[in-house]
């Protein structure tokens, strides 16, 4: 009896990836069958489906319920990633993953079903592995037994040997418990051998130890660059489309984000670095705050998105010791806290205190349904409302099933989202006479793809294989600090053209450091001549060897968002 039951739970959890197996297949034959690569898949499978039968057969208990454990764990980490994102995890998607822990209480509240699911076919196969296996008898089989046996563990680790040097990939279609047991020692192995040097202090002298004003970076969440009504004759409300003189606004227009995804481009908005040397920087350098408490700034972080002290987009608690002033809103509603960061960034601009102001901003990463009062529900047909009033961000859509009919409801959700999250801000942040006197510069960790032309797809950012759009984001600043000439001027000559890796230069810049030294460390800054190359990073992790790869964007395909989604009669958004 425990012979047929192992084997029909070993058998299970094999059959519940079917439509892995089949999803790899699928891409394998497209545009054409190819015959090379479908066969290394085959034989890679089989040898994984042998050593899970080995994990199975292990005779020391304590050893076998330890593999069933690291390969269950394995397959509900793959599988809720890959159920709730539609697409394969590779090891890149494990580490950003992984780097977003805090968003763990988000995706259970908004995807639960879905991680339960996972979590059921991980019982399933720690069961298949971890039940006691039955007796073999007989020369042959026994032999059969020790090999499989002897090879389990073997296995494992040629497919995390395979997987480093194919940089991470190469595990699509693969059973999840051995695809995520491989990520794992891959991290393990990186936490290894990381390098674990002292950080660098800061080494760039302050040529203007004069006074200087509040320095604020707004990181906006989620935000596409063209859905903004500054960029884009059909775009919406930002509160920043206004001529005036009290406090100037100069629009960079689209600019290309760092990457697709937020722990990448928070991080080297942190830490600064080149396209060339941000892996770098980041490792080894000094962070944001460290160069402006040089500079004599007191620092503050206004942090929307997360609560109960939980750190994000990778910072540490070294890093977070650099802050004076770390401030979260848990008390304020999800759909309230991009206003009242608002109102406490207004307070730090008129306290007449020098200051570097960091903000993560809530804004309009999915779930996009409840993040706006029916009062800016403007845009219509739009998402059904009332399910994730609670959370800030998720890993994957709310209400999306792929198709156009319902992208046009998630991109007037968006719609409404935006007018709200980011026209509300700024017509609360915009009418305090403190901000006339801080220099402020606004962009978003990246941007959105609606698949405006046509295409059937749940994804939005983030994705493998990104399309343009995820990375282009807009870019302004806010408030000249007295240097109006200077910017109007490099706003007119950057237009559409600059990137957010003269975002950390232009601070250095405004806090006084000595502009020789930062370029050759940071490169040039937003008020510097000279083109930007209009790309973003798809590989920003770049690990076990692997290189960035970088996607060009073209300006002329942006796509700009489609006024056939609704109707305006006599000034009213309907359909």
């Amino acid at each position: 009896m425990r012979t047929g039951t192992k084997i029909s739970l070993v058998a299970l959890s094999l059959l519940l990836g079917a439509a892995e197996v089949l999803n790899r297949v699928n891409l394998l034959s497209e545009p054409e069958w190819q015959v090379s690569p479908l066969i290394a898949f085959a034989g890679l499978y089989m040898l994984c489906a042998a050593s899970l039968c080995g994990f199975a057969l292990l005779g020391s208990a304590p050893l076998r319920w330890l593999a069933a454990l690291l390969l269950a764990a394995g397959s509900v980490v793959v599988d809720s990633y890959q159920w709730v994102v539609g697409d394969f995890m590779n090891y890149e998607a494990f580490v950003t993953m992984a780097a977003s822990g805090g968003e763990a209480g988000n995706a259970l509240a908004q995807q639960g079903p879905v991680i339960m699911l996972a979590a059921a076919k991980g019982v399933i196969l720690l069961a298949a592995v971890g039940i006691r296996p039955p007796a073999i008898s007989g020369r042959w089989p026994r032999v059969g037994e020790k090999l499989l046996r002897g090879t389990a563990f073997p296995i494992l680790v040629l497919l995390a040997v395979i997987l480093f040097f194919r940089g991470g990939d190469g595990s699509s279609g693969l059973p999840a418990g051995h695809a995520g047991a491989s990520f794992a020692i891959l991290s393990g192995y990186e936490l290894v051998t990381a390098d674990r040097g002292p950080r660098e202090p800061v080494t760039i002298e302050v040529r203007r130890p004069q006074k200087v004003r509040d320095i604020v970076l707004i990181i906006d969440e989620s935000i596409a660059g063209a859905y903004l009504d500054i960029n884009s004759a059909n775009g919406v409300y930002s509160g920043l489309d206004r001529n005036d003189d009290r406090i100037p606004v100069h629009n960079f227009g689209l600019a290309t984000s760092i990457t697709h995804c937020s722990v990448g481009s928070n991080l080297s908005l942190r830490f600064g670095g080149t396209r060339d040397n941000y892996r770098e920087t980041a490792r080894s350098k000094p962070a944001i705050w460290a160069y402006a408490k040089e500079a004599g700034l007191a620092t503050v972080y206004l942090d929307g998105q997360r609560t109960g002290g939980q750190l994000q987009n990778g910072m540490t608690r070294e890093e977070s010791l650099q802050i004076d002033h770390w401030e979260q809103f848990e008390d304020v509603a999800v759909i309230d806290r991009d206003h009242a960061i608002a109102d406490r960034l207004a307070e730090y601009l008129e306290d007449g205190i020098a200051q570097f102001i960091l903000v993560n901003k809530v804004g309009a990463h999915f779930p996009v349904s409840d993040k706006f009062p029916m009062s800016h529900a403007r845009y219509r047909p739009m998402l059904k409302r009332g399910q994730y009033v609670n959370v800030t961000d998720s890993p994957t859509r709310d209400g999306l099933d792929g198709r156009q009919s319902n992208w046009v409801l998630y991109r007037n959700s968006y719609r409404n989202t935006v007018t709200w999250m980011v026209g509300g801000f700024f017509d609360r942040l915009l009418a305090v006479d403190g901000v006339a006197d801080a220099s402020i510069i606004y962009t978003a960790d990246h941007g959105q793809s609606f698949h405006e032309r046509g295409e059937e797809s749940l994804a939005t950012h983030c994705t493998p294989n990104p399309e343009i759009e995820e990375g282009v984001v807009p870019l302004l600043v806010i408030g000249d600090g007295g240097n109006r000439a200077l910017w109007a001027e490099a706003a007119a000559r950057g237009k559409d053209g600059m990137s957010h890796y003269r975002i950390f230069p232009t601070l250095l810049h405004l806090m006084g450091y000595r502009e020789k030294e930062v370029r050759q460390l940071y490169g040039p800054d937003l008020a510097a001549p000279g083109p930007d190359p209009f790309t973003f990073n798809k590989r920003y992790n770049a690990r076990l060897g692997s290189e960035p790869s970088w996607v060009e964007v073209e300006r002329e395909k942006i796509a700009r968002p489609p006024s056939s989604d609704y109707a305006q009669t006599a000034g009213h958004i309907t359909k």
